[in-house]
């Protein structure tokens, strides 16, 4: 079968209202995320301070990371390590359902508002390339996992000092980053398809019921848990930063 481009007519903006703010905020929040993470990762320095790792550098995979919790590239990778694990966090993030409509109303203008025309003058939609890759979004989703269960992980070594266990502020702040991306995970519509997927009736299992009834109050708020988690990961990498350069001095708590 083969693929038609959709031409799309020309409307005229009739909106007096100002229709480009929400689309120039997201452009903007969306550039200087990727902006603080693309330099954060070239930094390939102050990213741990014990107990505490950023979560754009965990899990630790190259022998040359400050914290090699599981050194599978030996001594040949010499670029930040931050780089081999990135990308799945970034894809899967790329490929979010939210954050294509995100991107595609503020970046590309299609469409940037309700009523307000694109700026392509055709449309194909999803069919071809680059676009055909966000079907790799599911997949992306189950890689997630991993390295989620390593920010978890993170976090409860946190609670670790060299004096024994206690909490610190970055401690709060790791777990805060760590739930926050579990709720955005958890809320996302393809864990929903591995809830109830592949299936005409729940009828007969109570256990998959639970859990997509479960992952679909999530996914009600995964806006909300998009930004949030976002910017955690950002403020959680940050602290750990200017603790390890002696910025901050972190408070224990107990």
């Amino acid at each position: 079968m083969s693929i038609r481009t959709i031409p799309v007519l020309p409307v005229p903006v009739q909106r007096t209202d100002a229709w480009h703010a929400g689309p120039l905020l997201t452009a903007l929040a969306l550039a200087g995320f990727v902006a603080y993470a693309l330099w954060a990762a070239l930094q390939n320095a102050h990213y741990f301070a014990p107990p505490y790792l950023s979560p754009f550098y965990s899990p630790c995979l190259a022998a040359n990371c400050a914290l090699a919790s599981m050194p599978l590239v030996g001594a040949g990778w010499t670029l930040s390590p931050a780089f081999l694990v990135l990308w799945i966090p970034g894809g899967f993030r790329a490929t979010c359902y939210y954050y294509r409509k995100a991107y595609y109303r503020s970046l590309f203008r299609a469409p940037a508002a309700c009523a307000v025309p694109d700026a392509a003058g055709t449309y194909s939609g999803e069919s071809r390339f680059p676009w055909v890759l966000q079907n790799l979004h599911r997949y992306f989703f189950y890689l997630t996992l991993p390295v989620l269960a390593f920010l978890w992980w993170d976090a409860l070594s946190a609670f670790r000092f060299s004096d024994g266990w206690g909490v610190g502020l970055g401690t709060l702040v790791l777990c805060a980053n760590a739930a926050l991306l579990t709720l955005y995970t958890f809320g996302c519509n393809s864990c929903r398809h591995a809830c109830g997927g592949r299936l005409d009736s729940f009828r007969g299992k109570p256990a998959r019921l639970r859990a997509w009834r479960f992952v679909t109050r999530l996914n009600e708020k995964h806006r909300e848990f998009a930004w949030a988690s976002l910017a955690s990961v950002v403020v959680a990498d940050l602290y750990v930063r200017l603790v390890s350069m002696g910025v901050v001095v972190d408070p224990r708590l107990i």
